[in-house]
């Protein structure tokens, strides 16, 4: 019972150790469950200051420890809570990695000093294809606009949410898709996981000489498009002193002034990517440009990324404005089933992203954008897609 009760203290101290883990799970069917952890930092809200008497400070009710942890609102830190041997041990690894990985200037950067987040979010994000053969000749497609929204309870590094397809909620249906995020970010440096997957869904907006005998814009319903990628992102912060990526994407500190910060990173991307246009009707395939009428992309990115970001605080300082860059170059590996064949490239990469905040109080709102962006030269075209997405956020910390 001993060794059971500290493993049950190990893991809910190595849970307020995860600095800030998000996931986000994005089924094709019209409701989910998701679990998810995202808290960047957890803030026990009590200064531990020598000048500051314990008892000066009303005592907390509980016959035992964890009792008065509960009572203190799960205030770690809060002097007035006596460990027993193991627990404080728990207690110092979380300080130590807290210091380690998660210290800032604070005359740039504070906590929220609250534990609680609640937040109801709207995730909305499609993906876009071109295969450029000359400078006026291309194909152009975009998916559907694929819509979940949900709600989330988060309390410290754990946080619980419900997702259901908003397509699906307002009659219009959309292609099967999965989209799978893992997020982690501290002070120091953030990583991240990303896996989707699309069947059919796109719209033909250019295809190269062709146009619609009506006269109007080209947007032609396509379902030969099938894709699915997987994504690795690990990046460094050297200005990590004074800016905080947690401020513009997890909310759970303030960024008091401006500052950017250098970003160097790897990135892990494989890709595989079929363009089926047999499909299309004849009118249409007679303006086929190239020599497939079938294009499969199967390959394996491996990337230096070297970027930049920058928090923009902005009068009263209830604003946030963040922009982060990151381009990348490295090697690419073309697979043998590709249309290229087995093939060994060189590889160019670019992610982006935007995000606004407003802060009042214990509220807070936030409109982000992402954008990731891959090329693969082939011979005689350039085959590029990206994944692009929006999100509105707002909730309330307590």
């Amino acid at each position: 019972m001993r060794v059971w009760r500290r493993l049950n203290i190990l893991v809910m101290f190595m849970a307020v150790f995860a600095l800030n883990i998000s996931a986000r799970t994005l089924p094709s069917d019209d409701s989910s469950i998701s679990l998810m952890a995202d808290s960047c930092l957890i803030d026990d809200g009590i200064v531990s200051d020598d000048s500051v008497a314990v008892e000066e400070l009303p005592p907390l009710r509980g016959k035992n420890w964890l009792d008065r942890l509960i009572n203190s609102g799960f205030h770690i830190n809060d002097p007035r809570i006596r460990y027993p041997k193991f627990a404080q041990f728990c207690v110092n690894v979380y300080n130590w990695g807290d210091r380690t990985f998660n210290s800032y200037d604070p005359d740039y950067v504070v906590g929220t000093g609250k534990n609680w987040k609640v937040i109801g979010k709207s995730y909305n994000w499609a993906q876009s294809y071109m295969l450029t053969f000359t400078k006026s000749t291309s194909i152009r497609m975009i998916s559907d606009l694929y819509s979940d929204v949900g709600a989330h309870l988060c309390f410290m590094a754990v946080s619980v949410g419900y997702d259901f397809n908003a397509n699906e909620l307002v009659g219009n249906p959309v292609s099967n898709r999965t989209n799978f995020e893992f997020n982690f970010t501290c002070a120091l440096f953030a990583a991240n996981y990303q896996r989707s997957s699309t069947k059919g869904g796109a719209h033909v907006t250019k295809f190269g000489k062709f146009k619609p005998s009506q006269g109007q814009g080209l947007d032609f319903n396509f379902d030969g498009v099938n894709q699915e990628s997987t994504v690795w992102d690990l990046y460094y912060f050297f200005n990590h002193r004074k800016y905080s990526q947690a401020a513009a994407y997890c909310y759970s500190k303030y960024q008091l002034k401006s500052a950017g910060s250098m970003i160097a990173g790897f990135n892990y991307t494989h890709q595989e990517i079929s363009l089926d246009f047999s499909q299309l009707p004849a009118d249409m395939l007679a303006y086929l440009p190239g020599d497939h009428d079938y294009y499969n992309f199967r390959y394996t990115d491996y990337d230096l990324m070297v970027g930049y970001a920058y928090n923009c605080v902005m009068k009263p300082r209830n604003w946030l404005f963040n922009v982060t860059v990151l381009p990348s170059i490295g090697y690419k590996h073309s697979y043998e089933d590709s249309t290229e064949g087995r093939k060994d490239m060189f590889s160019t990469n670019v992610k982006m992203m935007l995000s606004f905040v407003y802060n009042h109080r214990s509220l807070f709102s936030s409109l982000s954008v992402r954008f990731d962006g891959r090329a693969y030269y082939g011979n005689g075209y350039t085959f590029f897609n990206s994944n692009e997405s929006l999100t509105f956020n707002i909730g309330a910390r307590f």
